[in-house]
C-alpha cells in the first residue's frame, strides 16, 4: 500500500480509533478468544468498542487461535485494519535454542542468524507477526538475572550478533517472505547497567560511556533494518527512558533516522509515576507521547487520557497521527492489509514446528555454545567407561531457560537421555535438589559413584534462578550442590561438572575441586544430545566466553575492556596500587576464554607497516597451529589499544575475530585488516574521531593470552 493510501486511511479515522492503535492488550483480554469484557478489561476501563480498534495483541499464538481472534476483530473494525500479534520469541519458538548468552559464546554469526530464522519460521506459521528480540543490552554484572538474554560484555561483538539476529528474524523482505517476523530491538537504552545488578534499577553513566559502549548494538540492529524498538525500564541521565525525549526524539529519531515503531516495555508508561517523573497517569501519557512512544504496552494511560490531552491542547493531534502512521506502515510492510492472517496455518504448523531440520539446527548451535572451562585429561569419555551421572540436572528437563515461552517438557532431551542414546553405561542419582539437599540423597550418590569409573555432576541454576526479576547477590552454586561436590571428591574418582545456568557463576568450591568443567548454559531442546556428543568427543568444544566469570562477587562489575589507572599493579609487592588485598583484580575466567580437546599455538605476528595514515589499511597476520591430536575450531581474536588518546581508552578492545577449523599438525595464516575508522572513539566534545599516535595490537586465544605488537597512526 502506498503512503498516500495509508494517509487517506488515517484521515478517515476518528481520534478514538487512532488512539486505539496505540494500545497493546494481552491475550487474556480475549475471554475464550471472544471479544467479551473480562476482569482485566474492566480494570483498565477498556470497553468493547475500544477493543474493536485496539492496535496489537501480546502473547496470543497458535494458528487456530490467531485466526479466530483476527477474524473476530476484523468483523468489528470498520476500517478493516488488522491486529498485530506480538510475542517474546527470544531464542526459539517451540524448538528452543541455547540462551542468547550461550549463542554469543559460539562466536558464530551464521549459526546465530540461522537460529533466529528457525524461530521466525515457527512463530510466523503460528501467527506471530513481531518478536520482542533481539535484546542487545551490554552486560557487565552477572548478578543481574537478564544477562542470559544478552550476548555479553563487548560492544563490537554484541553489535555483530544484533545484526545476525535481525537478519535471521526479518530476512530480506518482510512483505513477500511470510516465514519472517518483524524484529524489535530492546531495551533502549542501557538497561543492562542497573546499579547493584538489580533489575529495573537506576542506570547512571556519562553520555560518552552511553555512546561508546551501550548504544552501538542498538544502532547496529537498526542499520540492519530492525522494524521496532522497545523502551527500557531504567532511567537515562536521570530521566526514565520511556519518557526521555532526548533519547527517543533526538538520538533515535533525528540522529539515527529511525522511523519505525517505538513500543514501551510492559507497563513502562505508567511506571513514570513510580519513578517520580510524572504525577499521575495523565502526565505519564503526556510525557511518553511527547518522547515519541508509539505503542503503550498493557497500561491504559494513552487510552484514558490522550483524547483529553488533545482536546485541552496539551498534545497536538499531529503527534498521534505520526505514531499511528508508523503502526499502519508496519502492518502494511507485513502484508496484513492484503492477508490479515499472513502465514498462520494449522496444517503447516504440524509440519514446521519442531521438525527434524530445526532440531538439528538447535543441536548444532548447542554444540558450538558450550565452553570447556577446565580439563585435566579426563574428557572426552569413551563409551566403555562406567559413568555415574549425579546431580539435580542429571535427568532434568529444566534446561531451556526463563524465556522459553512455548518450549514443552516432552520435547526436551535431557543429559541422561542424550548419554543413553549413545549406549553409555550409565547409573543415575540426584545427590541433591537444586536448592536443597538431604542425607538420603547424598548417601545414594556416594553409593552410585563408588561403582563408576567416572563421575559426572550435573549442577547449576534452575530456570527460576535467572531471568527477568531473578537477580542474585550470591552467584555461587547453592550450598547443597557444593556439599555434594565436596563429598564425592573424597571417593577419589575422576570428576566432571556440567553446568546449567543463565549467568557467569562464582565457581569456587567447584572448579578447584573437580577435573573438568563444561559450561553448557541453558542449552535448549536438544541440549542432552549436544552434550553427549561433546562429552564423548564426537564434537570438540569450541565455545569461548563472552562474559567474564568473576573471582568473587566483590569484584563486580569485572570485564576485560576496562581502563587502566594512574597506579596499575606492576609487581605483586607494590602496596599503593589499584588492587584488592584479599583477591586478585582479574576475573577467574576472562572474556574470550575457552578450552578444546586439542591445543593451539600462535606465532609469527606480523604487521604490514609500522605507520599508517587515515587512507591506509594495516594488514595483521598470525600463524595458528593445531598442536594436538584431534581436529578443532579455534576463535582467533584481535584486540587494539589506543595508548595516548585524548580520552582514556580501554586496555583492550575487541576489533575482529575469525573462527578457523584446523586438523592436527596443520598451520594456517590468519589475516586481519585494520583501518582508521576502527580507531575512532568519542572525544570530550562527543565527536567520533581518531587520534594520531601509538596503538598496541593483541592477537590471541583470549583477552589475556596473546601476541603483541605496535603501530602508529600518522595524521
Amino acid at each position: 500500500m502506498k503512503k498516500e493510501k495509508l494517509e487517506q486511511l488515517l484521515s478517515e479515522m476518528t481520534l478514538e480509533e487512532k488512539i486505539g492503535q496505540l494500545m497493546q492488550l494481552t491475550g487474556d483480554f480475549y475471554d475464550g478468544l471472544q471479544r467479551e469484557m473480562t476482569g482485566p478489561l474492566a480494570q483498565l476501563g477498556v470497553t468493547d468498542d475500544i477493543m474493536s480498534f485496539n492496535g496489537s495483541v501480546l502473547g496470543v499464538s497458535g494458528a487456530k487461535d490467531v485466526i479466530k481472534v483476527q477474524k473476530s476483530y476484523l468483523e468489528a473494525n470498520r476500517h478493516q485494519i488488522p491486529l498485530l500479534f506480538m510475542a517474546d520469541i527470544i531464542h526459539g519458538y517451540q524448538t528452543i535454542f541455547p540462551i542468547p548468552l550461550a549463542i554469543g559464546c559460539s562466536w558464530d554469526l551464521e549459526l546465530a542468524e540461522k537460529s533466529a530464522a528457525v524461530a521466525a519460521k515457527e512463530a510466523s506459521v503460528a501467527g506471530v507477526h513481531v518478536t520482542f528480540a533481539p535484546m542487545v543490552d551490554l552486560v557487565r554484572d552477572p548478578r543481574w538475572g537478564r544477562v542470559l538474554e544478552s550476548t555479553g560484555e563487548d560492544p563490537y561483538l554484541n553489535s555483530e550478533f544484533a545484526r545476525a539476529f535481525v537478519r535471521g528474524f526479518q530476512g530480506q523482505d518482510l512483505t513477500t517472505d511470510l516465514t519472517k517476523v518483524g524484529a524489535c530491538v530492546k531495551h533502549f537504552a542501557a538497561y543492562g547497567a542497573p546499579e547493584g545488578g538489580r533489575d529495573y534499577n537506576t542506570v547512571n553513566m556519562s553520555e560518552r560511556q552511553l555512546r561508546e559502549s551501550y548504544l552501538p548494538a542498538y544502532k547496529a540492529a537498526l542499520d540492519e533494518g530492525c522494524q521496532l524498538v522497545m523502551t527500557a525500564f531504567n532511567t537515562v541521565d536521570g530521566i526514565p527512558a520511556t519518557g526521555n525525549k532526548w533519547l527517543m526524539r533526538q538520538v533515535l529519531r533525528q540522529e539515527w533516522g529511525f522511523n519505525g515503531v517505538l513500543i514501551s516495555d510492559w507497563g513502562a508508561v505508567k511506571e513514570l509515576i513510580s519513578h517520580g517523573n510524572a504525577e499521575n497517569a495523565k502526565e505519564a501519557a503526556l510525557k511518553a507521547i511527547k518522547a515519541g512512544v508509539d505503542i503503550e504496552m498493557v497500561t491504559p494511560c494513552y487510552i484514558k487520557y490522550l483524547k483529553n490531552l488533545v482536546v485541552e491542547g496539551e498534545v497536538m493531534e499531529a503527534l498521534i497521527d505520526e505514531a499511528v502512521l508508523r503502526i499502519l506502515a508496519l502492518k502494511d510492510k507485513l502484508g496484513l492489509f492484503e492477508n490479515p492472517y499472513r502465514d498462520a496455518d494449522v496444517m503447516k504448523e504440524k509440519e514446521v514446528i519442531l521438525c527434524q531440520e530445526h532440531r538439528k539446527a538447535a543441536r548444532e548451535l548447542a554444540e558450538n555454545t558450550c565452553v570447556l572451562l577446565k580439563n585435566d585429561a579426563v574428557l572426552p569419555f569413551n563409551k566403555n567407561q562406567k559413568i555415574a551421572l549425579i546431580g539435580p540436572f542429571a535427568d532434568s528437563k529444566d534446561i531451556l531457560g526463563a524465556w522459553s515461552w512455548k518450549g514443552n517438557q516432552g520435547d526436551i532431551i535431557s543429559l541422561a537421555e542424550g548419554l543413553k542414546f549413545k549406549g553409555v553405561q550409565l547409573s543415575l542419582a540426584s545427590g541433591c535438589e537444586v536448592e536443597s539437599s538431604s542425607a538420603v540423597e547424598l548417601a545414594e550418590a556416594v553409593t552410585v559413584a563408588k561403582k563408576a569409573d567416572v563421575i559426572v555432576l550435573a549442577l547449576g541454576e534452575s530456570s527460576a534462578m535467572s531471568g527477568e526479576a531473578k537477580c542474585r547477590a550470591n552467584i555461587g552454586l547453592p550450598q547443597g550442590q557444593l556439599e555434594l561436590v565436596k563429598e564425592l571428591k573424597t571417593i577419589g574418582k575422576p570428576m566432571v561438572v556440567v553446568l546449567f545456568n543463565g549467568r557467569p557463576l562464582d565457581l569456587h568450591g567447584v572448579i578447584d575441586q573437580v577435573d573438568s568443567v563444561l559450561e553448557s548454559w541453558f542449552p535448549g531442546t536438544e541440549g542432552g544430545n549436544a552434550l553427549a556428543n561433546l562429552l564423548l568427543g564426537e564434537v570438540n568444544p569450541s565455545g569461548k566466553l563472552t562474559m567474564s566469570f568473576p573471582y568473587a562477587v566483590g569484584q563486580i562489575p569485572v570485564y576485560y575492556n576496562h581502563f587502566s589507572t594512574g597506579r596499575p599493579i606492576i609487581t605483586a609487592t607494590d602496596e599503593y596500587t589499584s588492587k584488592y588485598i584479599d583477591i586478585p583484580n582479574e576475573p577467574l575466567l576472562p572474556f574470550g576464554y575457552g578450552l578444546s580437546y586439542t591445543t593451539f599455538a600462535y606465532e609469527d605476528l606480523q604487521l604490514s607497516a609500522s605507520k599508517i595514515t587515515v587512507q591506509d589499511s594495516l594488514k595483521i597476520t598470525v600463524k595458528v597451529s593445531n598442536t594436538g591430536l584431534v581436529a578443532g575450531a579455534e576463535i582467533v581474536q584481535l584486540y587494539l589499544r589506543d595508548v595516548n588518546a585524548e580520552v582514556v581508552r580501554p586496555l583492550k578492545e575487541l576489533k575482529d575475530f575469525q573462527k578457523v577449523l584446523l586438523k592436527p599438525g596443520v598451520t594456517k595464516e590468519i589475516t586481519f585488516t585494520v583501518t582508521e575508522d576502527q580507531l575512532r572513539y568519542y572525544h570530550t566534545d562527543l565527536t567520533y574521531t581518531s587520534d594520531a599516535g601509538l596503538f598496541e595490537v593483541f592477537v590471541g586465544t583470549n583477552s589475556n593470552d596473546f601476541l603483541k605488537d605496535t603501530f602508529k597512526l600518522v595524521k
